[in-house]
């Protein structure tokens, strides 16, 4: 009950006088809630947590008791009559007034001007009326208890009015009403309402924005004077941003904030590259003109979709900051800009985003309709994803693109609806009011920094040409591009409020606009504070895995001293820590393979392969669905215990540092996750990063992902990444959907030496991938086909010197003894149909076929094949490729030209495997023991 009277002073906003009558009132409410009338009803609702669910179950006495004191304590009364309260009439008046103040809280913004065009009509919203109410014009002069809003005790209703329409239905509409939080809300109504949602700018601070803003405008105006009809995405209409982005930097520096990650998509990417980040004019230029440099390699990218970092002065100090680059799936940066920043928080072990933050740049369109915001929100607050909350910013032209109609955009009343989901305030600000924009700036830097989650600024401007410059928008949007013709720009209507302020007068406004097209003729910098070269002992060097070898001869064998170590290191649990019985089984196999006594198992070999990673200095991510126990249990990186559920990661006990070792069990998204984990991954070179599919199928999720952002970043953007992609692989007759990690797809998309693809058949072989995948200088992304019924397949097991001994095989020769002179013909394979393979074949006792198995599949091990090929088995005539997948799919028509490379030409090439087909499995499992029954026995006859 002392919760209820906390939460009760906090939420009431009536003097304690009162008691009497609202003492009777919450009686009846108790017995009967529709016989006190919709207003008390809703108030009598909210009184516990401000929601619209009733609390009807609380003990009266306490409440009374509580009124009584409040009424003792209380000096903010009204009207005073004989029996010291109030009366019914006065109380319900000031009650009325205070209903009126919360619905300007929470649908004030409805009624905001924050749209620049004006284009809706305007909406009514009744309880914004005083009428509403029962408040007449007789009570706009009386003075009422101004209860919980952050002004003077007593105003009068006319001045209350000014002040919540000044605050809530100005130039900004605020939305934090939704938060259950009362702290958050409490603390977003001070900011607002104590400062009447202004900023106290100095002249020349205004000055200062109005440069800023002539910035915007300039450099549009220039590109679209220089370069006529090329395509530039424009700011125009929106040029609020820049002093926004501006600031935001600025005000950040000042608070602690020493690297700013940031995201955005092609609306206004040119025009922060230059005035914000500092990129060259020269540079820009060339750019449109076709003579920059091209480089060493790579197809290159347009140059609205190219990255940029700098360093900054703040009053702070340096701030770092990284433009990610990303492509035309717009919002599909998102995840890739979070996990960058996530990533830099390590390094800093800045766990909670004090000094690291990601800033998100939307379009209003995308927002609302790409469902990888969804699912960024939903990474926001979860557990190894964690930032530190994210500043969102809608640069809202208020249409998607040039023939959309905006009621075809989204299904809500504004884009911004989704941020609601994880209770972010959002904060609707008109884009021509630049002073607005810097106060909406500074409030959601400051609640981020305050409560360390996602804010979200809602731009609303509008675009003055098309989607592109080329485009025609009054053809399908006449009313809309008619009044923006007609409108003036963010500069001029700036600029005229300052010359009214007699801060500039209008020549000296001019000299602005002229003084920066001189700036852009000289090719001078002109984006403020920029510094040169910054030492920053947070920044990562690169340049070691600048043209890294592929080059296959790096060390990964390990000593069998320090295999053992870690297993007694790894098989410490805390005291009193009690093991599922199939998990202790496990760890006791585990303790048995490490002295010598079991063959090796997948789980081990994994398992070790980080250990000893960890141990060299490395450090190690893991995400997916399943990934902690392992969708196939087989992993158990996290031990739970069986008493109380508390977990246990021993991995984490090989360093000092807790982090070095992070196994997530991701939320049920693809996209987003595999997006963060490539981010991270961009951003941290000693880290294996591991996105991990719960089947290798659901990696279809992320397929923006794959062919956007890892297979060929390095070749648009030049950036180096060692992602590793687990995708669980093999036909089980487990149905369509749980068989292919579509291998032929990636294959499709393998050139250049962009990806690795690797199909490991032993655990010893996933020891040394993972192990060489970090070892040595090559940050290439690493695509494995991972195993399911191998796991614990009887054949598919190693020893403890094929990892002190050994190294990852590329293709691996016949592993019993036959004569090569007798093999007349050789099979290829990969992956779990070599041992279906291999048994058919010990049980027809055949002498005369070799199976090999190519472990990597690109790039293709095209020496070590011809050699075995074209000398070992020079006898043979008939060489086949065997595969689980239908015709269509897997390696046949990705490879088959390197198999034709390998061969002598008196050697022919056959295909043994399923036929064509449009499914990428059969879902009934006689079916599918036939089909591989008759594509092992096809492979062998």
């Amino acid at each position: 009950m002392k919760g209820l009277f906390e939460k009760l002073k906090r939420s009431s906003y009536l003097g304690g006088s009162n008691a009497a009558f609202i003492e009777d009132l919450y009686e009846d409410y108790l017995r009967d809630p529709d016989s006190v009338g919709n207003e008390w009803k809703y108030y009598f609702q909210g009184l516990e947590t401000g929601d619209s669910r009733p609390q009807r179950d609380v003990p009266h006495g306490p409440i009374r008791e509580e009124f009584a004191r409040r009424a003792r304590a209380s000096g903010r009364i009204q009207r005073v009559v004989a029996d010291g309260g109030l009366s019914p009439e006065a109380a319900e008046k000031q009650a009325a007034v205070l209903r009126l103040i919360n619905a300007y809280r929470v649908r004030g913004h409805q009624k905001a001007d924050i749209d620049p065009l004006n284009l809706r009509p305007p909406i009514e919203i009744p309880d914004l009326d005083p009428a509403f109410h029962n408040l007449t014009a007789a009570d706009m002069d009386r003075v009422f208890n101004t209860g919980s809003l952050f002004v003077a005790e007593q105003l009068s209703l006319r001045d209350i009015l000014q002040v919540v329409r000044e605050v809530y239905s100005g130039t900004i509409g605020s939305e934090y009403m939704h938060i259950t939080d009362t702290v958050e809300k409490r603390w977003i109504q001070e900011r607002l309402e104590s400062n009447r949602a202004k900023l106290n700018l100095t002249p020349e601070k205004k000055i200062e924005v109005l440069e800023r803003v002539t910035a915007g405008e300039g450099i549009e105006k220039y590109l679209h004077s220089k370069y006529v009809g090329q395509k530039r995405f424009s700011l125009e209409g929106g040029e609020s941003l820049i002093p926004m982005l501006d600031y935001l930097i600025q005000h950040s520096g000042r608070h602690g904030i020493r690297e700013m990650v940031l995201g955005m998509a092609h609306r206004g990417r040119l025009n922060v590259l230059i005035n914000i980040l500092g990129k060259s004019p020269k540079e820009l230029f060339a750019e449109f003109e076709g003579n920059y440099n091209l480089g060493k390699a790579g197809s290159g990218d347009v140059k609205y979709h190219l990255g940029y970092s700098s360093d900054i002065l703040t009053d702070g100090g340096p701030l770092h900051l990284a433009m990610a680059f990303n492509p035309s799936h717009l919002e599909i940066v998102d995840p890739v800009v979070v996990g960058s920043a996530r990533a830099r928080m390590q390094r800093r072990h800045d766990h909670t985003g004090d000094e690291v933050m990601p800033v998100l740049i939307h379009g209003d369109a995308a927002f609302a309709g790409q469902g990888v915001v969804m699912e960024t929100f939903q990474l926001s607050q979860a557990r190894g994803f964690y930032t530190g909350g994210t500043v969102h910013i809608i640069v809202n032209n208020q249409i998607g693109f040039t023939t959309s109609n905006p009621l075809d955009a989204r299904s809500t009343f504004y884009s911004t609806e989704v941020a609601k989901m994880v209770q972010a305030p959002i904060f609707h600000v008109n884009g021509d009011d630049p002073e607005a924009v810097l106060f909406v700036t500074q409030l959601a830097f400051d609640y981020r920094q305050r409560f360390k989650k996602d804010v979200v600024i809602d731009l609303i401007c509008y675009r003055r040409h098309g989607h592109n410059e080329a485009d025609e928008p009054s053809a399908t949007q006449p009313v809309m591009y008619s009044k923006i013709k007609s409108h003036d720009t963010v500069r001029q209507l700036y600029g005229k409020r300052l010359v009214a302020e007699s801060i500039l007068d209008e020549s000296e406004v001019d000299d602005l606009a002229q003084n920066y097209r001189d700036a852009l003729d000289n090719h001078q910098i002109v984006a403020r504070n920029i510094m040169g070269t910054v030492h920053n002992d947070y920044a990562v060097d690169w340049t070691p895995y600048f043209d890294a070898k592929w080059d296959d001869h790096t060390e990964t064998k390990v000593p069998i001293s320090v295999i053992r170590d870690l297993q007694e290191n790894l098989q410490r649990l805390p005291e009193g820590f009690e093991l599922n019985p199939r998990v202790a089984a496990i760890m006791e196999s585990r303790r048995k393979m490490a002295a010598g006594a079991l063959a090796l198992d997948w789980g081990f070999a994994e398992t070790m392969a980080y250990a000893t990673l960890l141990n060299a200095g490395y450090k190690v991510r893991l995400t997916g669905q399943d990934s902690g126990r392992g969708t196939f249990f087989h992993r158990h990186a996290v031990l739970h215990n069986a008493k109380d559920g508390d977990t246990y990661i021993p991995l984490k006990d090989i360093t000092t540092e807790p982090t070095d070792f992070t196994v997530i069990d991701s939320l049920l998204s693809e996209e987003a996750v595999m997006g963060f984990e490539y981010g991270f991954s961009t951003a941290d070179p000693t880290t294996m990063v591991i996105w991990e599919a719960q089947f290798g199928d659901f990696a279809n999720g992320a397929q923006v992902v794959i062919d956007q952002f890892i297979v060929s970043g390095e070749a648009k953007w030049g950036r180096l990444c060692g992602l590793t992609l687990y995708l669980p692989h093999g036909y089980e007759g487990q149905g369509p959907e749980h068989s292919s990690a579509r291998l032929e797809r990636f294959l499709q998309l393998c050139a250049e030496h962009n990806i690795q693809v690797c199909v490991p058949s032993t655990p010893a072989q996933f020891f040394h991938m993972i192990r060489r995948q970090m070892l040595r200088s090559l940050r290439k992304p690493l695509v494995v086909m991972t195993p399911k019924s191998l796991l614990r397949h009887k054949l598919s097991t190693s020893s403890l010197d094929d990892l002190t001994e050994g190294k990852f095989q590329l293709v691996i020769d016949e592993i019993d003894d036959l004569s090569p002179k007798k093999v007349d013909r050789v099979v290829l394979c990969s992956g779990k149909v070599y041992f279906d393979l291999l048994l058919e074949r010990r049980k027809r006792e055949l002498d005369n076929v070799a199976i090999l198995r190519v472990e990597q599949l690109y790039p293709f091990p095209e020496k070590e094949l011809s050699a075995l090929l074209r000398r070992r088995y020079s006898k043979a005539t008939e060489v086949v490729w065997c595969q689980e997948e239908p015709k269509n799919q897997g390696a046949w028509y990705s490879s088959q030209h390197h198999f034709l490379n390998c061969m002598r030409e008196e050697q022919t090439l056959r295909y043994a495997g399923r036929d064509a087909s449009a499914s990428p499995a059969a879902g009934y499992a006689k079916l599918h023991h036939e089909q591989q029954r008759k594509l092992v026995d096809e492979a062998l006859s």
